[in-house]
């Protein structure tokens, strides 16, 4: 089951009708968890203006740190201090996300789409800022441009989201998020995928279909109150 992916169409971050969703997400699946989600439509506007003022704030907070890391990437390898890679946001529409660069510049290239622990890939620079998830500071940007929340599924390649099940677009009602309740408890994911003959094919029948149950429980408790606890989990987390 495959869902088609439109690179050119307009950001919309409301909640759609449901004869406006693309057709294979239009499931009974899916249906129960777009009843619960509309039941709170009118919190999708207080999330975007969350989103803007919280990530300004960020933003501004961490842009010298951010101006040291790039140096710091520019000083350990060659390439540029971004890594741009296409991901599916809401409604499956495609964006390209911006993360610090924590590979080779080849990465792609040399080996799966997923990362796993003391992946060869790496750079030393790129350890460290994975260790303490500095490079998803970039992606602050996206947030402001509309393409990811503060707090969603987080947002997975193409190729993966072409295996997902008939449940699993139910992720896709809302933008992708920065953090989410299974990046917390997936935070070691590449130590999972460490021993796996075919990292792969270890992710999407294994580890994808675990992270989904809970991106789909997040659904069904989507509210301030559930996005707040998950930032300051997220928060606690990465300090610990």
């Amino acid at each position: 089951m495959t869902l088609i992916i439109n690179r050119d169409e307009i950001k919309d971050m409301r909640l759609r009708k449901w004869e406006r969703l693309p057709a294979k997400m239009r499931s009974r699946e899916v249906r129960k968890y777009y009843n619960i989600i509309a039941k709170k439509a009118g919190y999708f506007k207080l999330k975007r203006l969350l989103d803007l003022v919280v990530a300004s704030i960020m933003l501004a907070f961490l842009a010298l740190p951010m101006a040291v890391i790039a140096l710091m990437i520019k000083l350990d390898s060659k390439g540029p201090v971004f890594f741009r890679q296409e991901r599916v946001t809401q409604y499956g529409r495609i964006f390209r996300i911006f993360k610090f660069r924590t590979m080779v510049v080849n990465a792609p290239e040399l080996g799966s789409a997923v990362t796993v622990s003391n992946d060869a890939r790496i750079t030393k620079v790129g350890a460290f800022l994975r260790k303490y998830r500095m490079d998803e500071f970039p992606q602050l940007f996206n947030i402001l441009a509309g393409d990811m929340t503060l707090v969603g599924t987080r947002p997975e390649v193409i190729k993966y989201v072409n295996c997902y099940s008939p449940a699993m677009y139910a992720t896709l009602l809302l933008p992708a998020g920065l953090t989410s309740r299974t990046s917390i408890a997936y935070k070691d994911e590449d130590k999972l995928l460490a021993d796996a003959e075919c990292a792969d094919e270890t992710y999407i029948k294994e580890v994808l279909p675990a992270k989904m149950k809970y991106n789909l429980e997040s659904l069904r408790k989507f509210g301030i109150a559930s996005d707040a606890s998950v930032l300051w989990d997220t928060f606690i987390s990465v300090i610990k």
